[in-house]
């Protein structure tokens, strides 16, 4: 059978790999994308939008709660977990739908099943039907990633849960640990805790959420343990004993092993590429500790081969692999504006209770850069839109250039901060100083409010503090 030829063929329908196909499509290619799963990859199907979701009803659960500050009667306040992660899914569902409209909409050719690439320029797709040949001269690879499992410490759906199993839990944990304090980690522990679990998260760091400023996992940190949550820093989990319905875990902490009895393990350490059987290194891919060594633009040092997202290494989120795909697409049609995705100018957002988002350098990344800081800082408590909506927990931190003025990082924790967030990436976007966003007028009663405020605050011009 004669092989079928692309302009480009995109291995992986995530986030990263969808978004290139349908950019790739409206330049005019004609495209082929490969899934052996599910459209939409992880983050549509089993992580960034399930988990909002869920969280989303844990949130509202918590809201009904405190229904008396309010002014407002809520009784007999419960839940239903299988009801939860049935909206969950069908969340999911209905975004993985939309993809496959999305790709007939572009014209995008979707072969599902198993890529290899046996040579430069060509990809094997083994679906259920039998092997497909195919050729292009540019192929993107968009693969992602998948829960890395430590040795004893692997899931087995029952005790011990990876991602997947704690999106769709057999049980409600009554005492849980959540091994890593990372975005993942944290999201799980947020949800769990609030529907009543007695929850344990175990860092290896000095301090949860470690790729976060110092100061605002501090305040994390507090914020979770007064809602119950037990926290156990610069720790780590040696081994777990698992029995008839429990799991009694290990804990090195200052040199001693500390047992602890658990119902449910969640493991949140990381995660790896999913570089496995495409044949790359026999066609002189370079991988590195499971992800593909890439330029800033994407390309892998094989001609016509890209690699973005999970696969290409940090940062691991969704929106930095589909701007890659966009970027790489626009590269392959010949565009001469394209500019790489710069880390530093990408914002991270946890989904906890309280919310934590951030862009930029951290205040000890910027001193370890050797700059010359000004911080500003603002609490939600500060703010009559925070007080109103009940939700006076929190600070945004700013920190700029004191030579030039330049917005080197925004951090933040609090109420709705992965939406205000996207205001200091766009300023980072544009090279904004701190003289274009104290001239800002921001509208009142906002959250944004604080924005400005801890602007003025880095230069002693703070009002409402």
């Amino acid at each position: 059978m004669a092989a079928k030829s692309f302009d480009l063929i995109v291995i992986g329908a995530g986030p990263g790999g969808y978004v290139a196909a349908i950019r790739g499509a409206q330049l005019g290619m004609s495209v082929a994308i490969i899934e052996r799963e599910h459209l939409g990859g992880i983050c549509l199907n089993w992580g960034c939008i399930p988990t909002k979701a869920m969280l989303r009803s844990s949130e509202v659960f918590h809201l009904m709660h405190r229904a008396k500050e309010f002014g407002l009667k809520a009784d007999n306040v419960g839940y239903d977990l299988d009801a939860v992660v049935k909206r969950s899914r069908q969340v999911a569902g209905q975004l993985s739908g939309g993809i496959g409209h999305l790709m007939k909409k572009n014209k995008v050719t979707v072969f599902m099943g198993e890529a290899t690439i046996p040579a430069k320029g060509k990809v094997t797709v083994k679906t259920e039907k039998g092997s497909e040949e195919l050729t292009a001269k540019n192929i993107v690879l968009a693969t992602g990633a998948r829960a890395r499992e430590l040795p004893g410490l692997e899931a087995d759906g029952d005790l011990v849960w990876t991602y997947k199993h704690a999106l769709q839990p057999k049980h409600m944990p009554k005492k849980l640990l959540v091994i890593g304090s990372g975005a993942i980690g944290i999201e799980f522990a947020s949800f769990y805790n609030t529907l009543g679990a007695d929850t344990t998260v175990v860092e290896v760091m000095d301090r949860v959420l470690p790729v976060e400023d110092a100061e605002i996992s501090a305040f994390a940190k507090k914020s979770f343990e007064k809602q119950g949550m037990k926290i156990m820093q610069k720790a780590m989990v040696k081994q777990l004993d698992r029995g008839k319905g429990k799991v009694t875990a290990h804990i090195e902490v200052g040199g001693k092993v500390e047992k602890h009895e658990f119902d449910t393990v969640i493991s949140a350490v990381g995660i790896v590429g999913n570089v496995e059987g495409l044949g790359l290194e026999a066609i002189g891919v370079k991988i590195d500790r499971t992800h593909v060594v890439t330029d800033e633009f994407c390309r892998t040092g094989v001609d016509g081969l890209y690699a973005i997202g999970d696969i290409a290494g940090a940062p691991w989120l969704a929106h930095k692999a589909s701007h890659e795909g966009v970027m790489v697409a626009e590269l392959i049609a010949g565009h001469n504006d394209v500019h790489p995705v710069k880390p530093e100018s990408i914002a991270g957002c946890t989904y906890c209770h309280p919310q934590v988002a951030s862009v930029g350098y951290s205040e000890a990344k910027a001193k370890e850069l050797g700059y010359e800081i000004k911080v500003g800082r603002f609490p939600f408590i500060g703010n009559g839109k925070a007080i109103a909506l009940g939700e006076q927990e929190g600070m945004i931190k700013t920190i700029f250039d004191a030579k030039t003025g330049e917005l080197l990082g925004a951090h933040m924790v609090g109420a709705e901060v992965t939406e205000l967030i996207q205001g200091y990436v766009v300023g980072r976007q544009l090279e904004t100083t701190e003289e274009d966003l104290m001239n800002t007028v921001f509208p009142h009663p906002t959250l944004s409010e604080m924005m400005h405020e801890s602007v003025l605050d880095a230069y002693g011009r703070v009002i409402h503090m």
